[in-house]
């Protein structure tokens, strides 16, 4: 990924969500969020004022966001069946969100998200109470996939 230029010293800065718990086994979790295209199944339930012109594919999944324009998201690492590595592309700052799937028992997964993002300085104590707040809502909102219905 190519770096984007920073005005001011920047530094990775790392959120962590809560553990979420999910009522289905890790594999069906796992080759649910693997695939960009399962997650167009759900996308009824993103709220239109937050996301728009949402598009996807097995590898990448495009949105707008009114205060950000048009971002793309990318599958850069899967590890089968443990972790998915997503990043962000067109965006203001550099950010890569991953996902760790923990088997909790046969049918049940925690799941946890960590982002990483390279943010300067000055913006970083604006921005954290939000981007902390956002990985929580996003894993809340995978916590809440039906996995069991999304796969054909």
């Amino acid at each position: 990924m190519a770096q984007k230029p920073c005005q001011m010293e920047c530094e990775m800065t790392e959120f962590t969500s809560d553990v979420k718990q999910i009522p289905h086994h890790r594999q069906l979790v796992y080759d649910t969020l693997s695939n960009m295209e399962n997650l167009a199944k759900v996308k009824n339930h993103i709220p239109e004022d937050k996301l728009r012109d949402l598009s996807f594919d097995r590898d990448s999944c495009s949105f707008s966001v009114q205060s950000l324009g048009e971002l793309r998201m990318v599958i850069v690492n899967r590890e089968n069946p443990q972790t998915v590595q997503w990043a962000l592309e067109k965006a203001p700052v550099d950010a890569q969100l991953q996902i760790e799937l923990l088997p909790e028992n046969e049918n049940e997964t925690q799941i946890r998200l960590m982002v990483s993002a390279d943010l300067n300085p000055f913006i970083r104590p604006m921005v954290s109470k939000p981007l902390q707040e956002g990985i929580n809502k996003i894993a809340d909102l995978l916590a809440a996939i039906p996995y069991n219905e999304l796969q054909e």
